[in-house]
């Protein structure tokens, strides 16, 4: 899996001109599942996300979890960020799940994301023509694979 985190103030994803999520301070975490995906890494990166600590402490030093700060969660499923670049101007998206395993994945990661966050998230739709805004605060913007671990 991989996963683009972003430290907000808030941020929203509008399908068809209607909000169908939205957060103030928190994190929007764009995901990304491949076929190799497991529940190993999804529990891996739930525990990664919600105990990540770049959130200010009192002192302005990045200190504080999401779950320190009572902060919330917005995830939102992004294929694009299995792109392969690697041949030609044209994108690949082979590594990028198909729906069939992706969508079982993705339902799990947000059971665990909220388990662990111990609170309900919001959510995009998987697949669907989604319009996300977003105000990035800091900018805070961490990359993750559970494959590499980093």
């Amino acid at each position: 899996m991989r996963v683009v985190i972003q430290r907000v103030s808030e941020a929203s994803v509008t399908i068809d001109h209607q909000v169908h999520g939205q957060i103030k301070r928190g994190l929007l975490v764009l995901v990304g599942i491949e076929d190799a995906d497991t529940a190993e890494d999804i529990q891996w990166l739930s525990n990664k996300i919600v105990n990540l600590r770049i959130f200010d402490d009192a002192n302005g030093v990045m200190n504080c979890s999401i779950k320190d700060i009572n902060g919330e969660l917005l995830v939102v499923s992004q294929f694009t960020l299995h792109a392969s670049t690697k041949k030609g101007n044209r994108p690949s998206y082979i590594k990028a799940s198909k729906p069939d395993i992706a969508i079982p994945l993705y339902k799990n990661f947000k059971n665990v994301l909220a388990a662990e966050l111990g609170k309900p998230i919001q959510t995009g739709v998987f697949g669907a023509d989604m319009k996300v805004a977003l105000l990035n605060d800091g900018p805070v913007t961490i990359l993750i694979d559970s494959k590499n671990k980093e």
